[in-house]
């Protein structure tokens, strides 16, 4: 599968401060997710392939165009919401989305009818007819994603998307992500500090550190860990379950809660052996599933390992 995004040896100074050093990386169809500390360079990042800024250094091609030379193509097949504010006071919400699809080159009539088929799918009823002035932090965080989506882009990049939302909103604003990529077939990069957000939708993570790139894998190789490992509640802490476990040379870490276990060893039969180690000690199982490395833990040990890696 051809990359969307491919990018070879990008540096970008600000004067003497690098933002981005030797950043080489690909983004697939899918979705993925840009991650990492403030100050990283994901936003420096998100201006090159979109061909805001001139790259000190290093070439790429985004969307089967090349950076630097084809940025007014680039931005053409891109659908950008950011982070932060970015409509005009006065206008009603379907108005801002409208103004955005006039501004991609649909027609006004057909704009308008786009604005409120978009607006339909992100549940925005009577109140796209008010002043944006008047709406709150969630209401406003769908008016960007409407602009963003209305001229039907081919790739989408969400800043912060679920930024001030309630779990609700932020739930409802993740399934509507999940259908543009399941449903429209949209490829979208969201960058964002919530790493739920990014285990629950996304395919692929995109980490940053320090301007490079510490790490580009999808999640569901991230989530294998690296021997059969299961996590395990039960219905009272055993001390004496856990050891016979250990016995068998099983690795058994207990978490804070003492009815959860971390089960790992080599053996094809961990499963079976949890069973029977159980039924001995006559210990009821609440649920065995396979555990997922935490990507929690993996953000933080790449952004340690560039907070000492040498310049």
């Amino acid at each position: 599968m051809s990359p969307l995004i491919s990018l070879q040896n990008i540096c970008k100074n600000y004067r003497s401060m690098p933002a981005l050093s030797d950043v080489s990386l690909e983004i697939q169809p899918g979705i993925t997710g840009l991650l990492g500390p403030n100050g990283a360079g994901k936003s420096t990042l998100i201006k090159v392939i979109m061909g805001l800024v001139r790259v000190t250094s290093g070439s790429g091609t985004v969307l089967g165009n090349q950076l630097g030379k084809q940025g007014r193509e680039i931005r053409s097949k891109i659908g950008f919401m950011p982070e932060d504010d970015c409509y005009i006071p006065g206008l009603k919400g379907v108005e801002a989305v409208q103004f955005s699809a006039c501004l991609a080159g649909l027609p006004s009539t057909e704009a308008l009818r786009r604005s409120h088929e978009i607006l339909d799918f992100c549940g925005m009823k009577q109140e796209r007819y008010r002043e944006i002035e008047t709406y709150s932090t969630g209401m406003r965080q769908k008016i960007k994603f409407a602009a963003s989506i209305v001229h039907d882009p081919e790739f989408l990049i969400f800043d912060e998307p679920t930024s001030g939302l309630d779990p609700e909103e932020r739930e409802n604003l993740l399934n509507r992500i999940r259908i543009l990529a399941t449903v429209a077939g949209k490829s979208v990069l969201i960058s964002t500090h919530i790493l739920p957000d990014v285990q629950a939708i996304c395919d692929h993570a995109l980490i940053l550190a320090a301007g490079q790139v510490r790490l580009s894998e999808r999640l569901e190789v991230l989530n294998r860990p690296t021997s059969p490992t299961i996590t395990l509640r039960v219905a009272k802490a055993s001390t004496e379950f856990a050891e016979d476990l250990r016995r068998l040379g099983l690795t058994v870490d207990t978490t804070e809660n003492p009815m959860q276990l971390r089960i790992s060893g080599d053996s094809d039969r961990l499963a079976d052996q949890i069973w029977k180690m159980a039924q001995r000690h006559g210990i009821a199982l609440h649920s065995m599933r396979p555990s997922k490395n935490s990507l929690e833990e993996i953000f933080i040990s790449a952004v340690e390992e560039a907070s000492i890696a040498p310049p």
